[in-house]
């Protein structure tokens, strides 16, 4: 499904995307998901969390700040949204750092049905076993095509693998996607807030939300908004007018805006279908 018809459709119907994340980016997450057109919820207690996820049109589960509870609380939240059969989005944040996340991530893919995983380099590359650093929870080598590839083909999901140039597989297409601006990797949660999109726009998606297609498109307008917002902040006419502090919330107004007028995105998404090996 072609972004500008998601992004009327998610204007069109408001789903509820329900959000189990991390407390580092929660607000970022939560305004970008409104600003994408989607409504957003963040609730882990495991009281109420199956409960959420039963009005929700979308699950993200995201592992960056983990711990024992808010794993449990995951794997209620994924089961009932496997039950429902709505698309459940998985962003490994660090794995390949440590243990535990490493050892999560592969445990939510091996106990629930996910829809899509969309990490940087780094975690996607260790979850397909190849070689990578991951520091904290950044990315700072790996083979972003390869990776998306291989994690794709051996769990019969669909992968993003995000870097200066993000590539969506599901096993069979791979997708290149090379919208984006550099201040985008200088904004703590950014990453986060683009698995946030992919959601949104899995909410309304076809194939249950799981489909190349979509994730690659939701990445390449998340992208282009980031261009957008990035546009007088650094050329200035004496010079650099501002920096990641200014491009956050400009971030925001561009998402809004492209959301509420699709036509706007003209032929600005560039995303283009790679030959496979």
């Amino acid at each position: 499904m072609r972004a500008e018809e998601v992004l009327r459709k998610l204007g069109d119907e408001r789903p509820l995307v329900h959000h189990i994340t991390n407390y580092v980016s929660v607000s970022l997450v939560a305004n970008v998901t409104l600003s994408t057109g989607a409504l957003p919820v963040m609730a882990h207690a495991h009281e109420e969390v199956e409960e959420m996820t039963s009005l929700a049109s979308a699950l993200v589960l995201n592992i960056g700040t983990l711990d024992l509870d808010q794993i449990e609380a995951m794997l209620l939240a994924g089961r009932k949204a496997n039950e429902r059969g709505i698309p459940v989005i998985l962003d490994p944040v660090g794995a390949g750092a440590t243990s535990l996340r490493t050892n999560t991530a592969e445990r939510l893919l091996s106990e629930l049905e996910i829809s899509a995983v969309c990490g940087n380099t780094g975690e996607v590359a260790t979850l397909a076993g190849l070689s990578a650093e991951v520091r904290g929870v950044e990315s700072l080598s790996g083979d972003a095509r390869e990776a998306a590839e291989k994690v794709a083909g051996a769990l019969g999901v669909t992968v993003a693998a995000t870097g200066e140039t993000d590539y969506v597989s599901d096993g069979e297409r791979v997708l290149a996607i090379e919208n984006g601006h550099a201040l985008m990797s200088r904004v703590v949660g950014l990453g986060c807030a683009s698995t946030a999109v992919v959601g949104c726009f899995a909410a309304v998606g076809a194939e249950g939300g799981g489909d190349a297609e979509t994730a690659a498109e939701a990445l390449a307008y998340f992208g282009l908004a980031g261009e957008v917002a990035a546009e007088g902040i650094l050329d200035g006419p004496s010079g650099p007018v501002g920096g990641p502090g200014t491009f956050e919330p400009r971030l925001l107004d561009a998402l809004a805006g492209l959301a509420a007028d699709p036509g706007q995105l003209g032929g600005g998404l560039r995303v283009r279908e790679l030959a496979r090996d």
